[in-house]
């Protein structure tokens, strides 16, 4: 099989990498990055990966750059679009910046996906989407809000996945991720998530930050659990008409839980424009893609923190 993976260098895209490699003999995989905020040393050294770097949002129209993508990525079976301008806070303070990458940029690999015949387009989305909804477990159904530029990003991309199903037939899978953590998860940069922050402070010997009081709770979904679910969508005849799926673990824990497990001091701030809980309603997944959750966070992370902490 033919992969082509954006975002091959940050923490879920070098995972799924890891994970292919692992289960398939022979894979071809084409690792679409600019390492704006992936790291090299997070792909897998290995003769059947092909490192593109480029920056997605300039792939547009016919030109010398785009040419040479379209010949790298002619004959692949999946692309599976990881790369993303993340976070809430970050595409406030530059929404024209993270729109280029995250709409402009899922467009450009649709339309390549179209022009070259890829077979089916797995879309890397997000449960922002959902704002600050009051309806838990938080199905597909629920009413959709983005409280972000980020959000409204990836809803729009949700939309382009589903128009390029109806009027080109390419496949398209939307999978709306929760809390990602895992290992190779950011622990530095604007894009690191509140787990990677935790560890960033602590390992500065700093107290950790808490916005608000600390109760806001996360549904936190463990990576290995969102590389299965992007393998079960690139192979599962069930989708693949721009469906839209939670992959989130079905329970959550509050920032405080996972404070407390790396331990204080902390520094309490005022809150942050961001939803109060999040929390998976994955009946879909489990029924459409045959998935199930197996990460546990906490156990996770006691490892993680006394590991690092040696």
């Amino acid at each position: 099989m033919k992969y082509v993976v954006t975002g091959g260098a940050g923490f879920i895209g070098s995972t799924f990498i890891d994970e292919v490699l692992k289960q398939d003999e022979d894979p071809t995989i084409i690792c679409i990055d600019d390492f704006s905020t992936g790291f090299a040393k997070n792909i897998p050294e290995s003769f059947n990966v092909k490192i593109v770097n480029v920056d997605i949002s300039t792939l547009t129209g016919n030109n010398e750059i785009t040419d040479k993508v379209k010949k790298d990525v002619e004959g692949a079976d999946y692309m599976l679009h990881f790369a993303a301008k993340a976070r809430v806070q970050p595409s406030i303070e530059n929404p024209i910046e993270f729109n280029d990458t995250n709409v402009g940029g899922t467009l450009n690999l649709l339309e390549i996906c179209r022009q070259v015949g890829i077979k089916r387009f797995v879309f890397s989305s997000s449960s922002s989407i959902y704002g600050d909804t009051d309806v838990f477990p938080t199905s597909e159904a629920a009413p959709i809000s983005p409280l972000s530029p980020y959000g409204l990003q990836k809803l729009i991309g949700e939309q382009y996945c589903q128009l390029y199903s109806t009027i080109h037939n390419l496949e398209t899978v939307c999978l709306r991720y929760f809390n990602v953590y895992g290992d190779k998860m950011p622990t530095s940069g604007a894009y690191c998530l509140v787990m990677g922050v935790f560890a960033q402070l602590k390992q500065l010997g700093k107290p950790l930050t808490i916005y608000g009081d600390g109760k806001q709770r996360r549904d936190f979904t463990s990576v290995g659990d969102v590389v299965q679910a992007n393998l079960l969508s690139c192979t599962n005849n069930n989708v693949g008409k721009g469906e839209i799926i939670n992959i989130g673990n079905g329970s959550n824990k509050s920032v405080q839980d996972i404070a407390d497990i790396f331990g204080g001091p902390f520094e309490y701030k005022p809150k942050r424009l961001e939803p109060f809980q999040t929390l998976a309603d994955n009946t879909k997944a489990r029924e459409l893609l045959g998935w199930k959750p197996t990460g546990n966070v906490e156990e996770w992370l006691i490892e993680y923190v006394n590991s690092n902490s040696k």
